[in-house]
């Protein structure tokens, strides 16, 4: 490729770097571990920028042993002239001046993530150390950066290189005076650099934990199918209703538009979007053009085909979407972001490109493929079916309010009607029921038992869940509403906290639990109102003192913190299931606010828990068995 026009001119300066480091929080979001974690991205975009642009192939990131981040490229390197503005070399001015990069100008870049242009400040301003070596026109040249932002070393040739060699390496240490933490979290990174690898198709990318002395190889990534890669990922453990992957793209006054698809037997749609690499969770304009195609391509087929009667209702987009996998990718020249967290693309260009670019690509995939098409078709008149079941079945849940006979009895409500300040207990059984509604404080408290095990709804549609006792009283009690109807304002109490035995079972009601709130009440686990109670596993006496212990570590380490002649006659004994326990333990252990330990449930990486409900609660048994094998070796408290 014909080297594009990038010297310090294309460097355009904006503004200062004074401010970062006071409000740290306007740049990077947070100062805790997802601020930290965001740093890694900001450098890693820059390298994107230059994949983008045509010039990098092999990124490497690697976790050092001192948990600094090392970030390594084989671009076109930072330009290393004077920058006319500034009168200090364009390696410095990009790294202390905010707003200072080759995303401004004209020839730099024409497509890019990140955050425009203040990353590489933004990233030193907040680190105790930043060194910079950059390869380019046969030379090695280096910068060090210290106390966040000063330049301790200027831009210098510490020695030669092959003529051919070209890139970035950039190594910073996160000042602990700002972050809550510094430890990196090498999943975490594993997450996003696998994602960014789907979204760049080509591009190599390397992540390698050096403070892991058993494992030195790390994991690359690196798809040459792109997004219909990601789709196949996100589909493992699931059974797919036509086995090619679609993927159809088109480009327009420089947006690249592209999108991967692939419908499953199951009910739930996985559709993520991104503009520039950047998760849009909140959609946009170039998500409304393909599920407003999507719809109507689907629709027009089936009349068409005859699938669809006269007499027969149009499919809505929840039924063209049920069982459907989806990746959209857009690379936008100028994308303008809308919302608080800057998750909607707001372009409204990009609808029409969206809409045009898609619908021609189904509709050729539709009239060639009459056998898969006709697959698709019905499984939307399956969901349209069970949609208007569901309807009728939420009318009757709608119908029933706390005081009627059939809920009556169940619901041991508190006293409060201030949702901030209540809470509902989900627990195990009638016996352990009667136990939490005696232990409670029955003024924010409240109690729902639950007689034996909720319906598995990994594998049923919403109608057939609404059709479970158990679940319309969860849904009665928790005041929300589900699907279409849903509305995260009417929730009852601040806090649901799941209360189950740490055995088997117990754990297994909790899984079953935890998939109905991820499926039908995910704004409820995203919101923070989601936790599991930690009952304690030993209770240990000595004297007068009694000490209750979530586990065995927990056990020994209290233990061995205790003299000799004290420890020799302490009392240890393995705590009964909640229904087994009185009133003064349940609510010392477990409920009481100023001694209980709740675990929150969050939902930090939504494709990940997908596969994890997926695999363990879905209709396919390979993928679980194989998890139980791999992980037999970490299993406790087995009942035999």
């Amino acid at each position: 490729m014909e080297n594009e026009h990038y010297d310090a001119s294309d460097i355009q300066v904006l503004e200062g770097l004074e401010a970062v480091r006071k409000r740290p929080g306007m740049y990077i979001g947070t100062t805790d571990v997802k601020g930290l974690h965001h740093l890694v991205w900001e450098i890693v975009d820059n390298s994107i920028d230059e994949a983008l642009a045509g010039y990098c192939h092999n990124i490497e990131i690697v976790i050092n042993k001192d948990n600094s981040i090392t970030v390594k490229d084989d671009g076109r390197g930072i330009p290393v002239g004077v920058h006319p503005k500034t009168g200090i070399s364009t390696v410095e001015t990009v790294y202390t001046v905010l707003h200072a990069g080759g995303k401004f100008g004209g020839g730099g870049y024409k497509v890019s993530g990140g955050l425009h242009g203040v990353g590489a400040s933004v990233v030193n301003a907040l680190s105790s150390w930043v060194n910079v070596t950059v390869y380019k026109d046969g030379k090695i040249h280096e910068a060090k950066f210290i106390h966040g932002g000063k330049i301790d070393q200027k831009l210098t040739v510490i020695g030669e290189c092959n003529p051919d060699r070209t890139g970035t390496t950039v190594t910073f240490k996160p000042d602990p005076s700002i972050f809550d933490t510094t430890i990196y979290d090498y999943e975490t990174l594993k997450v996003r650099t696998r994602e960014l690898a789907f979204l760049n198709k080509g591009l190599r990318l390397t992540l390698r934990d050096d403070r892991d002395e058993v494992d030195t190889t790390g994991d690359t990534f690196h798809y040459e199918g792109g997004i219909s890669e990601y789709v196949r990922f996100i589909n493992q453990g699931k059974t797919p209703i036509h086995e090619d992957i679609i993927h159809l793209e088109g480009e327009e006054d420089n947006v690249m538009f592209e999108v991967a698809m692939q419908y499953n037997t199951g009910y739930n749609e996985n559709i993520y979007s991104f503009v520039n690499n950047i998760n849009t969770h909140d959609g946009g304009t170039h998500e409304e053009g393909v599920r407003r195609a999507l719809t109507r391509v689907i629709n027009n087929y089936a009349r068409k085909s005859g699938l669809l009667k006269e007499k027969d209702e149009s499919l809505t987009g929840d039924d063209v979407k049920e069982g459907l996998t989806m990746i959209i990718s857009c690379k936008h020249p100028n994308p303008q972001f809308e919302g608080q967290t800057k998750g909607r693309l707001g372009n409204s260009e990009v609808r029409q490109l969206a809409d045009s670019v898609f619908s021609a690509g189904f509709e050729k995939f539709l009239m060639e493929n009459p056998e898969e098409a006709k697959l698709i078709v019905n499984k939307g008149m399956l969901a349209c079916r069970a949609r208007n079941a569901a309807k009728k079945a939420r009318e009757i849940t709608r119908k029933s309010d706390l005081t009627t006979t059939t809920f009556f009895g169940k619901l041991s409500d508190c006293k409060s009607k201030d949702p901030k300040v209540s809470e509902i207990f989900i627990v195990e059984g009638d016996s352990a029921g009667g136990s939490a509604k005696k232990g409670r404080d029955s003024m924010t408290q409240a109690i729902l038992p639950l007689r034996g095990k909720i319906l598995n709804v990994e594998k049923a549609r919403l109608d057939k869940a609404l059709g479970n006792e158990e679940i319309r009283t969860i849904i009665t009690a928790f005041g929300t509403g589900i699907g279409e109807e849903f509305d995260l304002s009417k929730l009852r109490y601040d806090k649901i906290i799941i209360m189950t035995d740490a055995d088997v079972d117990g754990s297994h009601i909790r899984v079953l639990l935890l998939t109905l709130f991820y499926r039908f009440f995910r704004p409820i686990v995203e919101a923070g109102h989601v936790y599991a109670a930690q009952p304690p596993l030993f209770r240990i006496m000595h004297g007068k003192t009694r000490k209750y212990v979530l586990n065995e570590e927990e056990r020994d380490q209290y233990l061995n913190s205790l003299p000799d002649n004290v420890r020799s006659k302490a009392e240890v004994a393995r705590m009964k299931g909640l229904g087994e326990m009185d009133a003064e333990e349940l609510n010392e252990t477990t409920m009481d606010i100023e001694k209980r330990v709740l675990r929150k449930i969050t939902v930090d990486d939504c494709v990940s828990a997908d596969a994890i409900f997926e695999k363990l609660m879905g209709d396919e048994v390979e993928p679980r068995r194989d998890f139980i094998v791999e992980n037999a070796g970490y299993a406790i408290n087995i009942d035999i």
